[in-house]
């Protein structure tokens, strides 16, 4: 009777030990869940992080320009780095090879003629700025006093040459074409009559240097970007261009990109911030007188 008694508190016991464990591992169950959300929560939230937008660009007024705009695209997150190119050629090269995300520095034309040279496909995202062409000079005050076969200097690329030429016909300096214009094109060879001057064309970039170094009355068309660079500003061209008609839209100068990026969110706000102010902030500053494309 004792032994059988014995037994049956054993058997109790058992019992109530395997009860207790079970009661102790329950709450480890529940919890478990509530422990793994809160790294699925964490991860749910987007990291913010800035995007870096490599823009390359002429020194002026491009470069100048871009620090404008740089503190609002910063306040989006986007951090603006500007890499500064002295020719026509570099900066779409790196361009198209994605070493940047975009430039500033060129018009549609010159854009179209690089393209086609050269196999690229790079397009507007934006019109920004339009820079007259002008004709400048060291010691000539005034085209009437230019004398015969002096020295006129041109840039050598197709569209500027264009755009040169035609500025040169405005002013009675050369005769070209009938029905000569931007879609054409014309280059040296197509002047009817040079009226006795020495056109001569070189690299766009060199315009400026080569005309410090040249003789007494010797002028030369200047891109205004160059132009500013050599210190020169609108109120000192001989003469420039008329902005009257389509030269303001044709020779815009825009924000390019690689076929496919104009979409991209940054550089929408690239070409926004550019077109909210910039260039009129950039005149005030410095009497540029470019011109806001509206």
């Amino acid at each position: 009777m004792k032994k059988t008694l014995a037994l049956v508190l054993t058997a109790a016991l058992v019992l109530l030990t395997f009860a207790a464990c079970g009661s102790s591992t329950a709450p480890a169950a529940t919890e478990a869940p509530a422990a793994a959300e809160t790294p699925a929560a964490e991860e749910a939230a987007p990291a913010v992080e800035n995007v870096k937008l490599t823009v390359g660009a002429s020194s002026t007024p491009h470069a100048e320009l871009l620090e404008i705009v740089k503190p609002a695209l910063a306040e989006q997150g986007i951090e603006l780095d500007i890499v500064i190119y002295d020719d026509y050629v570099l900066p779409n090269t790196a361009l198209q090879d994605g070493t940047l995300d975009a430039n500033y520095f060129q018009h549609t034309p010159y854009l179209n003629s690089f393209n086609a040279q050269n196999g690229t496909d790079l397009v507007s995202a934006g019109l920004i700025h339009y820079e007259p062409f002008g004709i400048y000079s060291q010691s000539v005050t005034d085209l009437a006093e230019l004398a015969e076969g002096a020295t006129i200097i041109v840039p050598d690329d197709d569209s500027n040459q264009t755009r040169a030429l035609l500025l040169l016909q405005q002013e009675g300096l050369v005769e070209l074409p009938e029905g000569a214009s931007v879609d054409t094109g014309v280059t040296l060879l197509d002047i009817v009559d040079n009226k006795g001057y020495n056109v001569q064309a070189v690299q766009a970039d060199a315009v400026p240097s080569l005309l410090a170094n040249s003789d007494a009355g010797t002028v030369a068309v200047i891109n205004y970007n160059y132009a500013l660079g050599a210190g020169f500003k609108t109120s000192d061209a001989l003469a420039i261009e008329d902005a009257s008609g389509d030269a303001a839209q044709t020779y815009a100068n825009i924000i390019a990109v690689r076929r496919g990026d104009e979409s991209r969110s940054e550089i929408q706000a690239l070409v926004a911030a550019l077109q909210a102010g910039a260039v009129d902030a950039y005149n005030e500053q410095t009497g540029a007188g470019i011109v806001a494309i509206k």
